[in-house]
């Protein structure tokens, strides 16, 4: 080994680069900056240690957080060694503890054949144990239970080893636990949190086992290690136990997922818990313009407690980054797909310009205005707004009260949330709709009728059915928005996705709802044809809305994401939305010292994603999760240095293209301008937003303050100046 030639693995680094790869054996600390090629170093690191230290593959262990970024680790390896990198251990956490375990399952107290649970399976047993423990679903959300199982075991914690403090909620918790485990043991099965913490534990109680592989792997490499929890870190410690050869890379400033345990003071601890720790750091970034560098480093410079570095390039300065104010939302949108359109113009590709954003329901308007404009899009890492689950589930029941017997509707809502309707009773329930050559709804009533099911099942079906009823009467001849309200409060989805889900995934579910009153009440707007109510348009839109719009992964489309989904992913042109205080930062973080700096890392990360140009954008007003508010920009906004913004135009001025309304005939021949306040004889005081058209016959969209938006033939309208 020690005769090949190290020239290729070395000549590729810059010095900082080199350092790290080719440093002597002991605890390393890699510092890794957005962009300054991490991985390069680690898989250089791996091919120096084989070619020029002599070191056997055998005696490696790599870690990263994905399967993808792993099979990409051991190729390159295998590319820069010349062939398969034999008997190394390259992988993810999850995936090398489960390797582990398959070879000691008996030192683990496992049987040979335990199955792996995956999040479905294990809450599905998570529901099977609840129901043997005769405690109510509706009380005891399994997917809240099954966090806090997950959450103790990525602590390290058993069921024994966690006191209640008196709380009869935790105390109740702690015995789910215990059911569930004894339920996992006789069953054979393993769910993913359960590997980490079985093999720590096989580790840490057996001697002999620790430390045959501690002899095995002296040198144990770890990427993105601002990710790990306190469990992985842990393990990552009893491995690399008294030689202390471990080689970690982070980047302290990327640590954007402590919501899903990650700690970011796990670097700082490395340092304390590996004395004589080598800290290198790269600063070197390949990607972004030196303009953008220095915006984002002012920027990230605001969080206290850093380990410290400074993002610079070699390259060009750039151009500087487009701040955009829009009057509201939909302002925000049209600029950026104006502006996508003349980038696909100059040359980019739509593939090369993303849309980050901090909320999933922002994306609806951008879908919206890239389908009005035929630009082909792609919801990167998640579902278009009309197809995701909650959304889906809040019109199945607007389409049930719409159409009673819309047996997909039922099916789908009958027992959701659960109401005590178990599978036995749906069965038979579809039997009788089979045999009858009916709806569902009518057989629920004929079943009813006849006394054939057993009084908790009845009184469940008799109470879904009087729901319908209610949202029915109560929806009556209401504006479209609100029947869409009544849907949304009354089937009580906005309580039960934030219990079945804890943290942001429910929290994002509730905001979702909010957002598709919103959606509602911009649908106002259109025409109702005699031949089909305004609520049967917007269930036929938010059937069809988007369609072929959604590109595949390959196709040459705009990217939009959410801002956590871009990281690791870099794109020429990126327009970073919706910097408004109480949405980024998002308002749960605003008084919140440790949550702000997250946020502000999260807007970091967005920031460094961008390679040659970069947009950044807010609203004056935005209408989001079901109200219109006034909103401020970002503090990070006020972060960012003065001399690398351009104002793209004036706060309160025009669109670029100069838009104004038609000018109605009564308002002294002067057009109308965005933004502008106007009154209506019958709607009140509002504010112009859009138009389209031209002459009497043109259309203007107004902001009612209490008839919300709303489009107008300037002809009939009589609008007057306030």
């Amino acid at each position: 080994m020690r005769a090949m030639d190290v020239t290729p693995i070395i000549d590729p680094l810059n010095e900082r680069q080199r350092e790290a790869v080719t440093a002597p054996p002991g605890p390393l600390l890699v510092l890794a900056g957005a962009g300054s090629g991490k991985t390069r170093v680690l898989v250089h690191r791996i091919a120096w240690l084989v070619a020029a230290e002599g070191v056997s593959p055998l005696s490696i262990l790599a870690v990263t957080f994905t399967n993808k970024a792993a099979g990409e680790m051991r190729a390159r390896i295998e590319q820069m060694l010349g062939g398969p990198a034999g008997g190394m251990w390259v992988g993810t956490f999850h995936g090398l503890a489960h390797r582990l375990l398959r070879q000691h399952w008996q030192e683990a107290q496992l049987p040979q054949t335990f199955q792996i649970l995956d999040s479905e399976d294990q809450k599905r047993l998570v529901r099977r144990v609840l129901k043997s423990l005769e405690m109510d679903e509706a009380r005891w959300q399994p997917g809240h239970v099954q966090g806090f199982i997950n959450a103790r075991k990525e602590e390290g914690r058993r069921p024994r080893h966690i006191e209640d403090g008196g709380d009869p909620v935790r105390r109740q918790l702690v015995r789910i636990y215990t059911a569930y485990e004894a339920a996992c043991r006789r069953g054979g099965l393993v769910d993913f949190a359960e590997l980490l913490l079985r093999a720590h534990e096989l580790l840490r109680d057996n001697e002999s086992l620790l430390r045959h592989y501690r002899e095995r792997f002296r040198h144990v490499l770890v990427d993105e290690f601002q990710d790990t929890n306190t469990l992985q870190y842990a393990w990552l410690r009893l491995l690399a136990g008294e030689h202390h050869r471990l080689f970690a890379v982070g980047d302290d400033d990327q640590s954007i997922y402590s919501w899903r345990g990650a700690r970011v003071d796990n670097l700082q601890h490395f340092v304390r818990d590996f004395p004589g720790t080598l800290t290198v750091r790269l600063e070197q970034n390949y990607r972004s313009t030196g303009t953008i560098l220095t915006a984002a480093n002012a920027l990230i410079e605001n969080n206290a407690g850093r380990m410290g570095k400074e993002l610079w390039t070699d390259g060009e300065d750039g151009e500087p980054i487009q701040l955009f104010s829009a009057f509201n939302e939909y302002e925000e949108a049209e600029f950026v797909v104006d502006r996508m359109r003349q980038l696909n113009r100059d040359g980019y590709a739509r593939r090369e310009m993303a849309v980050l954003y901090r909320s999933n329901a922002q994306s609806r308007v951008f879908e919206e205005c890239l389908v009005a404009a035929g630009m082909p899009y792609r919801v990167y890492g998640g579902l278009r707004f009309f197809e995701r689950a909650e959304i889906k589930d809040a019109l199945a029941y607007v389409r049930l009260v719409r159409n009673p017997d819309d047996d997909s509707s039922f099916e789908r809502v009958v027992n959701l949330p659960a109401r005590g309707l178990g599978n036995r009773t749906l069965e038979q329930l579809r039997a009788a709709a089979r045999d009858n050559q009916v709806s569902l709804r009518q057989a629920a009533g004929s079943l009813l009728g006849a006394g054939a099911l057993p009084p908790r099942a009845a009184g469940a079906l008799q109470g879904f059915l009087a729901l319908l009823e209610d949202m029915a009467v109560e929806m009556g001849e209401q504006a479209l928005h609100h029947q869409i309200d009544v849907v949304i409060r009354r089937s009580g989805l906005m309580e039960h996705y934030p219990q079945k889900e804890k943290g942001e995934k429910g929290e994002a579910r509730v905001e979702n709802l909010r957002e598709l009153v919103s959606a509602a009440r911009t649908f106002e707007g259109v025409e109702e044809s005699a031949e089909m109510p305004l609520i049967d348009q917007f269930l036929a839109h938010a059937a069809l809305e988007a369609g072929d719009a959604q590109g595949d992964e390959w196709d040459d489309c705009v990217q939009l994401m959410t801002l956590h989904s871009a990281k690791g992913l870099e794109f020429p042109v990126v327009f970073l939305s919706g910097l408004e205080d109480g949405l980024f930062p998002h308002k749960r973080a605003l008084d919140d010292p440790s949550g702000l700096e997250e946020e502000r890392r999260l807007c970091y990360v967005g920031m460094t994603r961008a390679m040659r140009a970069l947009y950044v954008t807010h609203a004056e007003s935005r209408r989001l999760y079901g109200s219109e508010t006034l909103t401020l920009p970002s503090r990070f906004i006020s972060e960012l240095p003065v001399d690398c913004l351009h104002q793209v135009r004036p706060r309160g001025g025009l669109l670029p293209r100069a838009q104004s309304a038609p000018a109605p005939e009564e308002n002294d021949g002067q057009a109308l301008r965005l933004g502008e306040r106007v009154s209506h004889a019958r709607f009140g005081e509002g504010v112009v937003l859009n138009y389209e058209g031209s002459g009497a016959q043109a259309r203007v969209q107004v902001n009612f303050e209490q008839a919300g938006s709303k489009w107008l033939v300037i002809g009939y309208a009589n609008l007057q100046r306030c």
